[in-house]
């Protein structure tokens, strides 16, 4: 698949460098950081609401995760979340758990009311997140969730609620990853099975598609990159290890792909998926 958007200005997917405030999880912190890092990005991981008023000044996008909540933490999210609709500051809200709790979802849907440019999280915590059954457990997914049949209806829901959240844009992660805009649903399909097995690969997703709007892409163009960079990384990293795949040395390689993949020629003309 080459959606008519990519044939512009492709050659400079990730070659600027954000400045990138998150907002997140202490379990993945530092594999965000990297991630940003590897691909040109500048990380700030600063929750501190004192130097909010500074550092809204100097950044261009906001990562918002769910992943570890606290009192504390829920008013961290609460604050600069306001600040970037203040701002006008890119902002991605990564909904980590909403499947876990409603009190997940209720900050999650507080967040959305300052119009983020995206709300991402994995399949069944997006089915939650939207009131359709879901299986999740815990911050996990689940493989009932992920049938074609779901996903349409959760494409359909999504759709509804983007009318009702008109400056968002959705992103369901799973096997096949769904991307809801007002005008257009993409099915991406790149990936491998193994990253779903290491901790924090959708929040690193998530920090790519914060990358990619702080170098002033769309909304569009960002979820559809990010999230099919980091599925050919996958693919990339699964054909250099052994067999059966170690998973310590599945998670070096994709690390290392995240650096070195975007200097390949072209290689957004390997992503797969459908749009309708």
């Amino acid at each position: 698949m080459e959606p008519l958007f990519l044939k512009k200005r492709t050659d400079k997917f990730f070659k600027q460098s954000p400045l990138i405030h998150c907002v997140t999880n202490e379990i993945t912190c530092e594999s965000m950081a990297n991630a940003l890092l590897y691909v040109n990005s500048k990380p700030i991981m600063a929750d501190d609401p004192r130097e909010f008023d500074e550092l809204f000044q100097q950044t261009n996008s906001l990562l918002l995760n769910l992943g570890h909540l606290s009192p504390e933490r829920e008013k961290q999210l609460i604050i600069s979340s306001e600040y970037a609709k203040r701002f006008k500051t890119p902002t991605v809200i990564d909904v980590v758990g909403v499947s876990a709790s409603s009190l997940r979802k209720k900050l999650a849907l507080a967040l959305m009311t300052n119009e983020p440019q995206v709300v991402k999280g994995n399949t069944s915590e997006m089915k939650k997140l939207v009131d359709l059954e879901s299986h999740g457990r815990g911050v996990d997914g689940h493989a009932s969730d992920q049938n074609q049949a779901s996903l349409e209806k959760l494409s359909e829901k999504l759709k509804e609620y983007t009318s009702k959240y008109p400056e968002t844009c959705f992103l369901a992660t799973g096997e096949t990853d769904v991307i809801v805009t007002k005008e257009a649903t993409y099915f991406l399909k790149n990936g491998v099975p193994e990253l779903d097995k290491i901790t924090g690969t959708g929040d690193m997703v998530g920090a790519l598609i914060a990358s990619l709007l702080g170098q002033g892409e769309t909304v569009e163009t960002s979820l559809v990159i990010a999230v099919s960079y980091f599925n050919l990384c996958g693919e990339k990293a699964a054909q250099q290890v052994s067999q059966p795949i170690p998973m310590s040395d599945f998670r070096n390689q994709l690390m290392n792909q995240l650096s070195t993949l975007l200097e390949e020629g072209k290689w957004w003309k390997d992503i797969k998926g459908e749009i309708k």
